[in-house]
C-alpha cells in the first residue's frame, strides 16, 4: 500500500500531479484518513486499487477547463434528442479505458463538487448551461471492476458510468447526491454485462440505478446479466430504471429485495430507441412514491412501463417477458403500462399490494409519457390503480388495493384496460 508522495491533502492545494503519479505506479494507492485531495481528472490503470481510509476525501476540481475531455459539449449544431448520451461523456473526473482489475475500496469519500457546476432554477431544481457536466467515474471497455464500501457524493452529472464493461461488482457503497441537482444519476451500467449491484444506499436527483445501451457506446455488447439486490433507493426520477437510451437489447436482469422510499417513480422501463427488453424480473420490493416538481419525468407511479418512438427517425423496441412479483407499494398514483400497438407482451403482475395516499403538494392526476415524439405527452385521467393500453398477454394474479380518502380517485373505474389481451385475475 503506497502513500501519495508530495500530496498536501488540505483540500485547497491542487494534488493532481501527486495523485496521478501514484496511480501510474499501479498497486494499492492509499488516500489517508482526514486528508482531502483536491484533483482534476485522473486516469486509472489496470491492477490498481484506490483505498480510502475513514475520513479520506478525493475532491473534484471546480474548474471545468482542467477536466479530461473525451467528447463534445452540447451546442445548437450537435444537439439531438437524448443527448448527451448520443455521445460519450464530455468531461470526466475519474477515468479508465481498456483496463482490468480496478478497485475502489475502503470507507472514505469521493466528492464531485456539484455546487460549482449548478445554478438555481427553482426552489426545487438546479441545472446548468454547461451540458453535459463532468461525469464522476467513467469506466469504459474494462474488466473486473470493484466498488466496495466507499461513499460518492455531490455528483454534478452521472455518478458511476460503466460502458462496455464486463464483470462489475458494486457492493456496500453509498451515493448521496442533492435531490435538486439535475442529471445526477447514481449508477448507469451501459453496454455492460455481468453486473452486480448489492447492499448499497443511493439517494439522487434523477435515476438511482439505470440500465442503458447508449448510442455513444454502441460498439460494445448489449447490457445483460444484471443483478440488483438489497439496495435502499431515493430518487426524484425513477429508483430502478431501464432506458431511455437503448439502441441495443436489454436481457436477463433481476431486481430483488429492495426498498424504494420517497421517489418520483419506483420502477420504470422507458424504451425510446430500437432496443428490445426481454426476460426482466422484479420481486420482493417495497415502494413508496411521492410526486416531485414537474421537471422530473413521472407522476408518482410505483411501476411505469412505456415504449414510444424517440423521434421521427426511430421505431422503439418491444418489451416482453417482464414480471413483477410480491410488490408492496404506498403511492400517490397507480401502475402505468402502455405503448404503441404490438410492442408490449407477456407482462406478469403477481401479488401486488397498492395503497394510494396523497402526500405531496404536486398534482398527480394522469400519467407522464415524456420523452415522446408524437402527442400526447400525457394521459389525462383521474387517479386509478392500474392503467394499461396496447398490451398482449397481461397476467394479473392477486392485485390488491386500498384507497385512503383519495379526493380524486376514480371509484367507478379503478382498473382501466384498453386494447389488452388475455387478462387473468
Amino acid at each position: 500500500m503506497k502513500q501519495i508522495k508530495g500530496a498536501i491533502g488540505n483540500g485547497i492545494t491542487d494534488d493532481t500531479m501527486a495523485v496521478q503519479a501514484a496511480l501510474d505506479e499501479r498497486g494499492v494507492v492509499l488516500f489517508e484518513s482526514c486528508k482531502t485531495y483536491l484533483c482534476s481528472s485522473l486516469i486509472i490503470h489496470s491492477d490498481t486499487t484506490l483505498y480510502f481510509e475513514p475520513g479520506a476525501v478525493l475532491k473534484a476540481s471546480e474548474d471545468i477547463n482542467s477536466y479530461l475531455h473525451p467528447d463534445e459539449v452540447d451546442n445548437d449544431d450537435n444537439r439531438e434528442v437524448g443527448t448527451p448520451v448520443t455521445r460519450k461523456p464530455a468531461f470526466v473526473f475519474l477515468y479508465a479505458f481498456g483496463e482490468k482489475n480496478i478497485s475502489f475500496e475502503g470507507s472514505g469519500t469521493i466528492s464531485g463538487s456539484c455546487d460549482a457546476f449548478l445554478s438555481r432554477v427553482t426552489r426545487y431544481h438546479r441545472d446548468s448551461e454547461v451540458y453535459p457536466r463532468p461525469t464522476m467515474v467513467y469506466i469504459e471497455n474494462c474488466q473486473n471492476i470493484r466498488f466496495n464500501g466507499i461513499t460518492l457524493q455531490d455528483a454534478p452529472f452521472w455518478t458511476i458510468h460503466t460502458a462496455g464493461c464486463d464483470n462489475v461488482l458494486i457492493d456496500g457503497i453509498t451515493i448521496d447526491n442533492p435531490l435538486d441537482a439535475a442529471n445526477s444519476d447514481g449508477i448507469d451500467p451501459d453496454h455492460s454485462r455481468n453486473v452486480r449491484i448489492v447492499n448499497s444506499s443511493i439517494s439522487c436527483a434523477d435515476d438511482c440505478i439505470c440500465l442503458k445501451n447508449s448510442k455513444g457506446n454502441d460498439e460494445y455488447h448489449p447490457t445483460r446479466g444484471v443483478i440488483v439486490s438489497n439496495c435502499h433507493l431515493v430518487s426524484t426520477s425513477a429508483a430502478l430504471k431501464i432506458g431511455t437510451e437503448g439502441v441495443d437489447d436489454f436481457e436477463d436482469a433481476l431486481f430483488e429485495n429492495c426498498i424504494i422510499e420517497s421517489s418520483n417513480r419506483g420502477i420504470s422501463i422507458q424504451i425510446r430507441d430500437a432496443g428490445n427488453v426481454r426476460n426482466i424480473h422484479f420481486r420482493n420490493i417495497l415502494i413508496e412514491t411521492r410526486r416531485f416538481s414537474h421537471q422530473w419525468w413521472g407522476t408518482a407511479e410505483p411501476i411505469a412501463i412505456t415504449t414510444f418512438d424517440r423521434n421521427e427517425k426511430t421505431v422503439s423496441g418491444k418489451i416482453e417477458n417482464v414480471s413483477f412479483e410480491n410488490i408492496n407499494a404506498v403511492a400517490e398514483n397507480g401502475i402505468l403500462i402502455c405503448g404503441d400497438k404490438g410492442k408490449i407482451s407477456d407482462i406478469l403482475l403477481k401479488d401486488i399490494d397498492i395503497k394510494l395516499i396523497k402526500r405531496s403538494k404536486w398534482p398527480t392526476e394522469g400519467h407522464d409519457l415524456r420523452p415522446k415524439y408524437n402527442e400526447p405527452q400525457r394521459i389525462e385521467c383521474r387517479v386509478g390503480v392500474l392503467d394499461v393500453e396496447n398490451v398482449r398477454d397481461l397476467k394479473i394474479e392477486n392485485l390488491r388495493y386500498d384507497v385512503a380518502d383519495y379526493e380524486n380517485f376514480d371509484q367507478e373505474n379503478p382498473i382501466r384496460l384498453n386494447n389488452v389481451g388475455v387478462v387473468t385475475e
